[in-house]
């Protein structure tokens, strides 16, 4: 008896366990299920650490590069009714990598700060890519003057890589002091009132070195992946969804009012509102994108980024057919009293520096978009023009190329009066 009473108290426990752990377990069945945060939470409210394109990769290292991922994490915040203006670097971030996608750019790789041998690839596909949306999208006027003014700058870029390794011959120097023997037989009078500019290619030129081309190569890459990063992921965005990708990327705060109006302006698909947009557009990059880093640039090295800064204003002629070169639109013509007469002094150099935002404004309201306008209104014409390959355009600009015509109009008219 005592031991069928043992296991019968036995039996009794193990059922009232058994039933204790029935009850946790349906009472655990009930309790909700903890869901996991969604991956765009991690994404949310990022600043563009990297919006100027001074640093490699895109907008913030916190933000993936796999177009895929990006793509998912937008969706689920939508679907989520996530306010856009929470995630405006993640979509920013978004269109930038089917930008680079787009442009064949690795966007991890693309450093401003690696120097010229690992961007020299990149930094001429981004004129390529221009000249691919503006042939693609016949209203995409600033991809146009993009590709072609500023292919003229990727040529000056190239010569620069030259001119880093033989500035002795023929370069940089050598319009230096062509300009320094000249203002040597200038009256002083004049020699005083010739831009500063002028007078500071003469004195400066010379010392010109091979690490102040470096840096100023650097800066130039570095204002092209500001110029890129901002203004071409909003032409991805309209080509791929129209109005409703740019009213999103204004909601997000990636873009202001002024150039969601260019953007309606394109979409009216008339050409006075590819003339708005172009100015509109044009009036972003120049007074807004880059306007402080050429600033920064021209102050940089001592007085060196400003010699260089002018070296890149004497010897730029964008490519837009029928653009005068700087020194044409605005030559540098000062007057003086020289015992009791007006003399007057007539250069072939600029009046202006490229770096000076207001008179870089005059002289692209002046002369560079109304060519363009021009051209992109003979719809043949610039097919023609849009149309011929980057590298041919490449070729023709070649700064080195035009050394001995810059000195040569140098001595034929420099002229007093």
């Amino acid at each position: 008896m005592t031991h069928r009473r043992t296991a019968e108290h036995a039996v009794r426990i193990l059922a009232r366990i058994a039933g204790l752990l029935t009850c946790l377990v349906f009472g655990l069945t009930m309790i909700p299920a903890a869901h996991a945060a969604p991956a765009y939470r991690a994404y949310l409210d990022l600043p563009a650490v990297n919006g100027d394109g001074a640093s490699g990769g895109g907008l913030n290292p916190a933000l993936p590069l796999d177009e895929s991922t990006l793509r998912e994490a937008l969706d689920e915040a939508r679907a989520d009714g996530v306010a856009p203006s929470r995630y405006g670097t993640l979509l920013h971030q978004y269109w930038l990598v089917v930008s680079t996608r787009n442009a064949d750019i690795d966007l991890a790789a693309w450093d401003p700060a690696l120097g010229v041998r690992a961007n020299q690839r990149t930094f001429s596909q981004v004129y390529v890519n221009y000249f691919r949306l503006a042939n693609q999208h016949r209203d995409y006027w600033w991809a146009g003057l993009a590709g072609i003014a500023g292919g003229s700058f990727a040529s000056g870029f190239f010569d620069l890589s030259d001119i880093g390794m033989v500035l002795d011959v023929p370069g940089i120097h050598q319009l230096g002091n062509a300009v320094a023997d000249l203002l040597r037989s200038t009256p002083p009078e004049l020699v005083a009132k010739v831009p500063a500019d002028i007078r500071l290619l003469a004195t400066e030129g010379a010392r010109l070195g091979a690490d102040d081309v470096t840096w100023y190569q650097t800066r130039l890459m570095i204002m092209q992946k500001h110029i890129f990063t901002d203004l071409v992921p909003m032409h991805e965005a309209y080509a791929a969804l129209g109005m409703a990708g740019i009213d999103e990327m204004y909601a997000a705060g990636v873009i202001d009012a002024d150039i969601r109006t260019a953007w309606q302006s394109i979409d009216s698909h008339t050409q006075s509102g590819n003339i708005d947009a172009l100015i509109r557009m044009t009036d972003r990059e120049q007074n807004r994108v880059i306007a402080d880093q050429w600033d920064v640039t021209s102050a940089g090295r001592g007085t060196m980024g400003r010699v260089l800064t002018y070296v890149s204003t004497v010897a730029g002629k964008p490519a837009v057919p029928g653009v005068r070169a700087p020194g044409v639109f605005a030559p540098a013509t000062v007057s003086a009293d020289i015992t009791g007469r007006t003399v007057s002094l007539r250069t072939p150099l600029p009046d202006f520096n490229w770096a000076d935002r207001d008179t870089r404004w005059t002289y692209i309201m002046g002369d560079l978009a109304p060519r363009h306008i021009d051209m992109e209104s003979n719809r043949p014409f610039a097919e023609v023009v849009l149309g011929e390959s980057f590298w041919n355009k490449l070729a023709h600009g070649r700064m080195l190329a035009r050394i001995p015509e810059l000195i040569a109009d140098l001595t034929t008219q420099w002229q007093l009066g």
